[in-house]
C-alpha cells in the first residue's frame, strides 16, 4: 500500500500527516508553532524563527514516519500553510532575518505608502490582492529600509512553504498560489508582475520562479532524510496556500460549491473558471488567486476568526478554567455550554471581531473589537455566545457579499477545519446562514483537509492520481449535515442588519484609538 504525506504551516501548529490513498490517516504528529518577540525595544513585533519552523515540522514528520511498519511506503511529500510570510536565505540556503509574522504590526508605514503611490485599486486590478498590513510585498520595502544590509546578501526570500520545500529537496521555488499572497503577482499571465515590481521597486531576482501545485520539486536529500525520517529520495511536490489545499478533498474544484475553511483565519472561497479582477471585485475585499487545481481560480473573502475565541478562552474563562480542573473536564467544553445555554441574540449583547482589524467585505486595519448591546442583564454565556454569534455574523457577510454583490453560484456550502469539531459553533453558522446555500452546512467526514489537500497534490506530482478530480473521488467522504433551526435563523435573521451597523458605528472611535497608540490592532 502506497501512502503521502501532507506538512501544514499553521499559526498554532505545525502537523505531518500520512495518508493512504483513500485519504485515511495513517499516522499523524503535530509540535506548536511558537511566536517569538525578540526586539525589547518593539515588544509588539513577532515572528517565527525558522529553526524551530523546520525544527518543529520535521521533527513531527519523524515521529509520524515512525509509527509507519514501512517508511518506504511515502511516495511524496507536500507543504501547506499560511500565506505571506516570508524568510530572506543567502545562496547556500542559510536564512538571515526571521519570518516576520502576520501578527507583527511594523510595515503599517509601508502600508499607507503602498496605499498612497500604487493604490488597492491597480493592486487588484493586476493581482487580486486586498491589501492587508502583512502583505509580502510590505515585509521586502520594510527590509530594504530597515535591514539593507541583508537584503543585499539576500539570494531568494521564500515564502514558509518553499521555505520548508528548500529544506526538504534544496530546490528554491514557489507555487501560483503562493505567488499569489505578495501583491507582485500577475493573476491573468501567471508570472511576476513587471509593472508591480517597477512601481514598487523591488528585485526581481529576489523572488523564486513560480510553478502550478502539483509540480515535481525535487527528492528529500539525506540531510532531511535524517530530520524527518522519509527516505532519501521520497519525492517532493509543490503544494501549496492552506485553504486552497483544503478545497481539493471537499469537491471545490468547480464554481456552485462554497468552501469556509474555519480557523484561525476564515476564508470563504468559490472556485471560478476566469480571475474576477474587476473593480467592483475589488471594492468588497474579496481576494482573487490561483487555485491549487490546475486551469482554475478562487475569488474569497477572509478575516481572523478562532483566533478570537482563543482570546476569549484566555481572558474570559478562567471560572471555566476552574470548574473543569475540580470536575476533571475541559474549560473549552464548559465555556462551549455556557454559550449554548444562552438564548440566540445573547440578550442583545453584539461582539465586533476586529481584534486583528476588519477583513471582507470592509478591509480595515485600524477596526477595533468590541462589545456593545450590554446591560446589566447580561451574562458570562451571552458574553462568550456573542463571540460566537459575532464570528459567524462575519461570516455570513461574506457570503451574501459574495452572492449578492459579486454573482459567485452557491449551491452547496461545505465547511472544514478546526472549528467543525466545535458541534455548537457549526450549529450556530447553519442557524445563520438560514435558506441560503441549499438551507443547510455539510461538514464532511475528512480528517485534516488541509494536509490532506497537500498529500493530494503530492500524490499528482508522483502520478498516483491522475487529476484533481480523481484525486477527490479517491478520498470523498460522507458529511454531516446541519440543518437550520428555523427559530433562530429568524432572530438572526433580525439582528444581522444591525450587526452590520456596529463597525460603521464605531468607525471613528478605532481609528482615533489606533491614531494615539492606545490600541493596535
Amino acid at each position: 500500500m502506497s501512502y503521502l504525506a501532507g506538512i501544514d504551516l499553521g499559526s498554532t501548529t505545525l502537523k505531518a500527516v500520512i495518508y493512504d490513498l483513500a485519504g485515511n490517516v495513517v499516522a499523524s504528529a503535530s509540535r506548536p508553532t511558537e511566536q517569538c518577540h525578540p526586539d525589547a525595544a518593539h515588544p509588539e513585533w513577532t515572528v517565527w524563527m525558522p529553526g524551530q519552523i523546520w525544527g518543529g515540522a520535521a521533527a513531527a514528520m519523524k515521529e509520524a514516519v515512525a509509527r509507519l511498519d514501512d517508511p518506504r511506503r511515502v511516495k511524496g511529500v507536500a507543504v501547506t500553510g499560511m500565506g505571506m510570510d516570508g524568510v530572506p536565505v543567502d545562496e547556500h540556503g542559510q536564512w538571515l532575518y526571521p519570518f516576520i509574522s502576520w501578527h507583527c504590526p511594523r510595515t503599517q508605514p509601508q502600508f499607507d505608502w503602498w496605499s498612497q503611490h500604487i493604490t488597492a485599486e491597480k493592486t487588484f486590478a493586476i493581482g487580486g490582492n486586498t491589501l492587508w498590513r502583512f502583505s509580502t510585498a510590505l515585509r521586502l520595502l520594510w527590509m530594504a529600509e530597515h535591514e539593507p544590509e541583508v537584503l543585499r546578501r539576500t539570494a531568494k526570500w521564500l515564502l514558509i512553504e518553499d521555505y520548508l520545500n528548500m529544506m526538504l529537496c534544496g530546490a528554491m521555488a514557489t507555487d501560483y498560489t503562493m505567488a499569489s499572497c505578495t501583491l507582485l503577482f500577475d493573476q491573468r499571465r501567471l508570472r511576476w508582475s513587471d509593472e508591480m515590481l517597477r512601481l514598487s521597486g523591488i528585485d526581481r531576482r529576489l523572488l523564486a520562479d513560480p510553478y502550478p501545485s502539483g509540480t515535481p520539486l525535487g527528492e528529500v536529500t539525506p540531510a532531511a532524510a535524517r530530520a524527518t525520517g522519509l527516505p532519501v529520495g521520497t519525492p517532493v511536490v509543490l503544494g501549496g496556500h492552506d485553504y486552497l489545499c483544503g478545497a481539493l478533498p471537499v469537491g471545490v474544484i468547480r464554481p456552485g460549491v462554497v468552501l469556509d475553511v474555519s480557523g484561525t483565519w476564515e476564508i470563504v472561497l468559490a472556485a471560478t473558471e476566469e480571475p474576477l479582477l474587476t473593480p467592483e471585485a475589488q471594492r468588497t475585499g474579496v481576494t482573487v488567486e490561483a487555485h491549487v487545481a490546475r486551469n482554475l481560480y478562487t475569488i474569497w473573502g477572509g478575516a481572523v476568526s478562532s483566533d478570537m475565541l482563543e482570546w476569549c478562552r484566555r481572558e474570559l474563562g478562567f471560572e471555566a478554567r476552574y470548574r473543569a480542573k475540580q470536575r476533571g473536564g475541559v474549560d473549552w467544553d464548559v465555556l462551549m455550554a455556557e454559550a449554548e445555554a444562552a438564548p440566540a441574540g445573547a440578550h442583545g449583547a453584539m461582539f465586533l471581531p476586529h481584534l486583528s482589524g476588519a477583513g471582507c467585505p470592509a478591509v480595515d486595519p485600524r477596526s477595533l473589537g468590541g462589545f456593545v448591546g450590554l446591560s446589566n442583564l447580561t451574562s458570562h454565556g451571552d458574553l462568550v455566545r456573542a463571540v460566537v454569534e459575532g464570528l459567524d455574523y462575519q461570516f455570513l457577510d461574506i457570503v451574501q457579499t459574495m452572492r449578492g454583490s459579486l454573482g459567485v453560484p452557491c449551491e452547496r456550502l461545505v465547511v472544514v477545519g478546526g472549528a467543525t469539531k466545535n458541534r455548537f459553533w457549526m450549529q450556530n453558522k447553519a442557524d445563520m446562514v438560514g435558506g441560503l446555500c441549499g438551507g443547510c452546512i455539510e461538514v464532511p467526514q475528512v480528517e485534516e483537509a488541509t494536509p490532506l489537500g497537500a498529500a493530494m497534490l503530492a500524490g499528482i506530482g508522483a502520478g498516483l492520481y491522475r487529476d484533481e478530480q480523481d484525486a477527490f473521488e479517491h478520498v470523498r467522504k460522507p458529511a454531516t449535515i446541519y440543518e437550520p433551526d428555523p427559530v433562530a435563523a429568524r432572530t438572526y435573521a433580525e439582528l444581522f442588519p444591525i450587526y452590520r451597523q456596529v463597525c460603521p458605528a464605531l468607525k471613528a472611535v478605532s481609528h482615533a484609538l489606533s491614531a494615539l497608540g492606545h490600541a493596535a490592532p
